[in-house]
């Protein structure tokens, strides 16, 4: 198997199981024509976080990571009519693209962005005292993982659903020996999910448009 393989078979899935969509469609392609990397999640993963976030009943979600807004749409799409999605992106630009995009998309009434270092905007969560998210998507830089993670714990509820995407890159994190620091950052991810009683996850490895990575899927107890 080779990549071309997984992506013929990623436009296949795609094909059978998602119609086309103007908005998403537009967000991609003002996410392209502003510059913005192409690192967001492929459409079959979009619906699959979208179901997540639907099945777990969310109503409140909290996204590390907007970028073009791609991921959000989907995501703030499984909200009920009184549900609330907050997306932290640290760069400007990139905010105000997902901003048009949701805009767009006509969840600019549902979607918050805020742009900022997420360590100290999910800091400032936990201080004021927020409510608990009920979905919670990280999808922003690897080495900060293990910082995410000890600080959205501090964000759930008993059911949090919290995944986490680029878990795998490429089959890099299963070297212990590794000095990237991505892959030292998803390692110790995995070691305080793995240390903590009270959360329960599992792993997934991925092939497809997106190459070769994974997701991880924890619940809150």
């Amino acid at each position: 198997m080779n990549e071309q393989q997984w992506t013929a078979m990623d436009e296949y899935l795609c094909d059978r199981t998602q119609t086309p969509d103007e908005a998403l469609e537009a967000a991609l392609k003002a996410s392209t024509q502003a510059g913005l990397p192409a690192i967001s999640v492929a459409p079959n993963q979009g619906k699959l976080l979208q179901m997540l976030a639907r099945m777990s009943g969310a109503r409140r979600i909290l996204e590390l990571g907007t970028l073009g807004g791609y991921s959000t749409i989907w995501l703030a799409r499984a909200l009920p009519v009184d549900g609330t999605l907050l997306t932290l992106e640290a760069v400007e630009h990139h905010a105000d693209v997902a901003r048009g995009n949701i805009e767009r998309a006509g969840l600019s009434g549902v979607v918050s962005v805020i742009v900022g270092d997420a360590v100290d905007t999910l800091e400032a969560f936990v201080r004021d005292g927020i409510p608990p998210f009920d979905f919670i998507f990280l999808d922003a830089d690897k080495q900060s993982y293990p910082a995410y993670l000890r600080l959205v714990l501090r964000l759930s509820r008993a059911g949090t659903v919290i995944v986490a995407d680029n878990v795998v890159r490429q089959g890099r994190v299963e070297d212990a020996d590794s000095i990237d620091p991505d892959v030292i950052g998803v390692r110790r991810f995995f070691d305080m999910l793995a240390a903590d009683a009270h959360v329960s996850s599992t792993a997934i490895q991925t092939v497809g448009t997106k190459g070769w990575d994974g997701f991880s899927v924890s619940i809150v107890s």
